[in-house]
């Protein structure tokens, strides 16, 4: 089915139990009606892109009920309800026949009316006929003509929006083609709805509006709307306005009380203003979009709440600077307000950037703050893990310090896209934070810490040593044989590879390259050669008496 963004009224408990069962009942046949081939357009609508209505006629046999004229119609109608044949703009019961239609998946023979006792009124089996209608475009819904239409094995058109008398489509690619088609059938199924556009690009960050296409009906864009107990006038073409986050609009709203003062940073055409003044908060407003700034300050007037509400059109920087900095000192240090003070910052493509500006706001001011202001800001979180952290991070990120005594609470807003949601992170402004002290005193640690960041970067000369040693002894296991003198050449490179090897490297990564190194031009030292022999030498024995003669004469 598809899921329209209006508001549905909060009723009684019996007014609620009595929706809840017409919701149900229609919810019921709507089923039963898709779940019976004869109730479904005919085939061969399918791919249709210029609407045909006459295609959609279609003649099929249902079951009917024929009542004696003599037997209370009514009574009868009223026991048959749960069976009737419910279709858009078709009459099951025939008053000037006393004819009752059924629904042909309900009723398929006589036995299945069993719990109507018609025997009791003397109503037999020929009471039970089958005979021939005839449907037309007429008598389907949007829903059940675009399922017919558009490609089966694609997404179907999911969901739409309501505003004032315009329904406004965010078609998908493959629906392009039917575009025409799509917005003829809602300008026709559809009551009140005399324009419908489609949006053709993504939203504008300067002015949150976005272009869009004008699909059928009237070109005309002004609207009137009610949210909130509170009606607004504007431009859709010109303003942003979301029907789905008016829940949100209401959580904010319920949380001010009458002596509070709100900052409304985007503030738009009012959404969040307007109903926050008619509760008697001050507000102080502003919205960078000319339009806007026009639409709030009509709304204000047309809600009769202009004399709270005071309306800016700037920059929301120059705002925080300027006029948010100055209530502040007034609100933050006066002894006699009572209430609290809240700033929402609904901009999430960028409303988190601008948390920047809030620390060291006040640091020039001498002053004791007595109020804490509640911050509302909201954000996109993308991605498939928790979007509550991710919102978290990206506060803490752009307001530069942590948040966690800060914080209130992260909320759930809506589902944007698939692994896209937008959230909203409440916390307080502390003094600390506002006067700089937070932000002073994180850049000063920081500073405090770089030297000993730096010092344990560093290694040590201990750590030096220790690796000169592991080189050195590592460059002793291995030597190069220069038995010949052909190695020579051989030797000269590998000592300048040798050189090459940082000693500062790691022991297991010097170690690595040395083994590298050997097992290309590297060999362990040869062991030394034992020396050979001297050759014997052939002596002659000593003439003995020779010598006694030679020591004579020398005695002599």
């Amino acid at each position: 089915m598809i899921i329209t963004t209006k508001a549905l009224t909060v009723l009684p408990h019996s007014g609620l139990r009595t929706t809840h069962r017409s919701l149900l009942a229609r919810l019921r046949h709507y089923f039963k009606n898709m779940l019976c081939p004869d109730l479904h357009p005919p085939a061969t609508v399918r791919g249709m892109k210029l609407l045909d209505r006459s295609a959609f006629s279609k003649t099929i046999k249902v079951p009917h009920l024929l009542v004696p004229k003599d037997k209370n119609l009514n009574d009868i109608c009223r026991a048959s309800k749960k069976y009737l044949l419910k279709m858009e703009r078709y009459k099951p019961v025939i008053t000037e026949q006393y004819k009752i239609t059924l629904h042909p998946l309900a009723v398929q023979k006589w036995e299945d009316l069993a719990d109507l006792n018609l025997e009791k009124l003397d109503i037999g089996s020929e009471a039970l006929v089958w005979e021939e209608i005839q449907l037309k475009y007429e008598n389907w819904k949007y829903d059940e003509i675009f399922k017919a239409v558009l490609p089966a094995d694609k997404e179907a058109l999911s969901s739409f929006s309501k505003i004032g008398h315009i329904i406004h489509l965010n078609l998908k690619d493959h629906l392009l083609p039917y575009k025409e088609l799509i917005g003829q059938v809602i300008c026709d199924k559809i009551a009140d709805c005399r324009t419908v556009v489609n949006k053709s690009l993504s939203i504008d960050n300067t002015y949150r509006n976005f272009q869009m296409e004008l699909l059928c009906g009237e070109p005309d864009y002004r609207v009137s709307v009610k949210e909130n107990a509170c009606l607004f006038e504007f431009d859709f073409s010109k303003v942003y306005w979301n029907p789905r986050l008016s829940t949100e609009h209401e959580k904010i709203v319920k949380m001010l009380a009458k002596t509070d003062t709100l900052f409304d940073l985007y503030a738009g055409v009012g959404p969040f203003t307007v109903p926050a003044a008619r509760r008697g908060c001050k507000v102080l407003a502003n919205d960078l979009n000319p339009d806007s700034y026009e639409a709030l300050v009509n709304n204000c007037a047309l809600n009769k709440v202009s004399k709270h509400v005071t309306c800016h059109n700037k920059d929301a920087v120059d705002f925080i600077k300027h006029e948010v900095k100055q209530a502040l000192l007034e609100k933050c240090t006066d002894e006699s307000m009572e209430g609290d003070i809240h700033i929402t910052m609904n901009l999430p493509a960028m409303a988190v950037e601008h948390l920047v500006h809030f620390p060291g706001l006040l640091k020039d001011e001498d002053v004791v703050l007595r109020k804490q202001p509640l911050v509302h800001v909201y954000c996109f979180a993308k991605g498939v893990e928790d979007k509550k952290q991710i919102a978290r991070e990206l506060v803490e990120h752009w307001l530069g310090t942590d948040v966690t005594d800060k914080l209130k609470e992260i909320a759930f807003v809506r589902n944007v896209a698939p692994n896209k949601d937008m959230m909203r992170v409440s916390f307080y402004l502390t003094e600390d934070l506002l006067l700089g002290r937070t932000a002073v005193k994180k850049r000063q640690h920081e500073e405090e810490d770089l030297p000993q960041l730096e010092e344990a970067k560093r290694p040590s000369n201990k750590m030096k040593d220790q690796r000169k040693q592991l080189a050195k002894k590592a460059k002793t296991v291995f030597s190069v044989s220069q038995v010949k003198k052909g190695n020579l050449k051989k030797t000269k490179e590998v000592s300048s590879n040798l050189k090459k090897i940082q000693v500062n490297d790691k022991r297991e990564k010097v170690d690595k390259k040395f083994e590298n190194l050997h097992a290309q031009i590297v060999s362990k030292k040869a062991a030394k050669p034992a020396p050979k022999p001297l050759p014997a030498k052939n002596k002659s024995k000593p003439d003995t008496k020779k010598i006694e003669a030679d020591l004579n004469e020398m005695q002599m």
